[in-house]
């Protein structure tokens, strides 16, 4: 690779809104779960992540609820009907140029998320990415369990994750010539790690430590 390592975060950075959360949204919609206590539930999940005090473990039991009854295939069935009434009207277009720019440039590009892998690893393919470090699922048999496979993809999770597929790679990256692109305050600790953290469409907080720092701020909303 003669490029430096991209990094991207997913959700409210590429897309115009959290993936996580939409599907909270979509099962709703779907009649999977009550609708009334489900929504209130997942927004206040949501605003324990916006908050900083997101209880991962739970969260995920909690998103992926109402399909532990389901087969692969079906997950996949009902992941594609997500794709297509949620997601892809959340794809941010310059989100799409951006990651675009970075490998037209011989970068190795990646999207690293705090998102769990069933909803973000087709999102991840839509945008070209073939390299995605997101919060891993226990599988039993052809089911999901619930629980988490090791390391959740968040706050430090993402600085561990990372640093254990660099360094399963046939070839070195260095985090200080690395860049990375997140709207939170709970990537900080990679974005600390990076030479080049960027913050896109920052939450006040994070915006709060890009000015302090000096740290170069973007919309892809705009």
């Amino acid at each position: 690779m003669s490029g430096r390592l991209a990094l991207f975060d997913l959700d409210n950075t590429l897309l115009a809104g959290d993936s996580d959360h939409a599907w909270g949204e979509f099962v709703i919609e779907q009649g999977l779960v009550d609708a009334q206590s489900h929504r209130a539930a997942n927004d206040g999940f949501y605003q324990q992540y916006l908050d900083g005090k997101l209880d991962i473990h739970a969260y995920v039991k909690f998103t992926l609820g109402p399909i532990l009854v389901l087969d692969s295939e079906q997950r996949h069935e009902l992941h594609q009907q997500f794709m297509q009434q949620m997601v892809e009207p959340m794809i941010l277009e310059s989100g799409r140029q951006l990651v675009q720019q970075h490998q037209e440039a011989g970068d190795y590009c990646v999207v690293i998320t705090a998102t769990n892998s069933f909803i973000t690893a087709p999102i991840a393919e839509e945008f070209g990415v073939a390299t995605l470090l997101a919060t891993d699922l226990k599988v039993n048999g052809d089911r999901l369990t619930g629980e988490i496979e090791g390391v959740p993809c968040y706050q430090q999770g993402k600085v561990e994750k990372l640093q254990q597929r660099l360094a399963n790679l046939d070839f070195n990256f260095a985090l200080d010539d690395a860049c990375f692109y997140t709207d939170s305050i709970n990537d900080l600790p990679l974005m600390e790690a990076v030479g080049t953290p960027v913050a896109v469409d920052p939450d006040q907080r994070l915006a709060d430590v890009a000015t302090q720092k000096n740290w170069q701020v973007i919309s892809l909303r705009s």
